[in-house]
């Protein structure tokens, strides 16, 4: 298996690989090609592999999107998946066609909901498979029309989490916010403003990343038991044990992984709203809606979604709050915070109180 450079970093010197089945796609990727992208990769998964005190590097930002993009595109599994898209039938052209969509998932990710997750208190640690940027919804089985073969998950589908592991402790799960808002709606429709490219870029706030989640021994193995379900061939692990997650983990039920919810973000930590304006150094203003929109494009201001979204916001974090306890799972530092924050005995009684009225309704 090859893991490109980077990924064999957190990987001890012995090593264990398995197969888990599948077909080669002899397709040749030239390290040229990359080469630049591949060296300048480490430096980024590093960076937020560490990332706790909530500083910003825009480079590294910048390098890790387009790493994972590319690694998501580079693999046997993804360079299936791109020559299909492309109609290409020649391994050459596959490789220009890799090229020029190098960026392709970079701005939906961007405007994802961003979480670093620690298995650090978890004796079984992350393992890492042959497509290791693993798209995860639950409403899309290992059998379905939507995983067999070369497909994934489209990322674009509002129930669709990205994660890829940055060390043996730490992974990092990209969620659509329109699913964090408003996780009761159809898992398989779109997110708003679905198209890849930005055509004035996207948005991105370091202040929003959530760190300090603790994962347990079981929510890491149901983790791993995704990333070999969706290997294409091979999945590698530092230790032997960790290679069999399905031997342990408490349910192998894809809809019921962490009770549907395992790589949800803190929701008690997104609000509402979200429009960002800026200057730019001649003096121009631009501005962007949550979801990457443009002031005359449709879905910039869309009051219905936002009342939807927002009432179901509520509800959700609500839920969380009686699942979870009063103490958040994670935190960030859009408000000037760097721990986890704790509801008061008001807030919780009020949390109570909001879900009896949904339950009565």
């Amino acid at each position: 298996m090859s893991t490109n450079g980077v990924l064999a970093r957190f990987l001890p010197k012995t090593t264990y690989i398995r197969r888990v089945g599948g077909s080669v796609l002899n397709v040749d990727i030239e390290r040229f090609f990359f080469g630049k992208l591949d060296n300048s990769a480490p430096r980024a998964v590093d960076f937020f592999a560490k990332y706790v005190d909530l500083n910003s590097d825009g480079k590294a930002f910048e390098a890790l999107m387009r790493y994972m993009s590319v690694q998501k595109l580079r693999t046997p599994k993804g360079l299936g998946l791109l020559a299909a898209w492309t109609r290409s039938g020649n391994a050459n052209l596959t490789l220009l066609s890799l090229q020029k969509f190098q960026e392709l998932f970079c701005g939906i990710w961007t405007e994802s909901v961003w979480q670093i997750a620690d298995a650090s208190d978890s004796p079984t640690k992350f393992i890492i498979s042959d497509h290791p940027v693993t798209v995860y919804n639950r409403a899309c089985p290992p059998l379905s029309k939507w995983c067999v073969g070369v497909n994934d998950p489209d990322i674009r589908m509002h129930a669709s989490h990205t994660y890829f592991p940055l060390s043996l402790n730490k992974v990092l799960i990209l969620t659509n916010l329109s699913w964090v808002r408003n996780p009761f709606q159809n898992e398989l429709k779109v997110r708003p403003n679905p198209q890849f490219f930005r055509p004035g870029g996207s948005m991105f706030s370091f202040l929003g990343i959530q760190v300090g989640r603790k994962l347990t021994e079981d929510e890491v193995l149901q983790i791993n038991y995704i990333t070999k379900r969706r290997a294409f061939r091979y999945i590698a692990a530092a230790e032997r044990e960790w290679l069999y997650p399905e031997k342990r983990v408490s349910t192998d039920h894809w809809k019921k992984l962490g009770d549907g919810l395992l790589l949800m973000p803190e929701p008690r930590l997104i609000v509402m709203g979200g429009e960002t304006m800026m200057r730019d150094t001649s003096g121009r203003v631009e501005a962007f809606s949550e979801y990457g929109h443009k002031p005359w494009q449709k879905g910039f201001k869309d009051e219905e979604r936002d009342r939807r979204d927002g009432d179901a916001l509520y509800r959700f974090q609500a839920e969380w709050a009686m699942r979870h306890g009063p103490k958040y799972t994670a935190y960030n530092n859009e408000f000037g915070r760097g721990d986890l924050r704790e509801d008061s005995k008001r807030m919780t009684e009020h949390h109570r109180d909001v879900l009896k009225r949904y339950r009565g309704r």
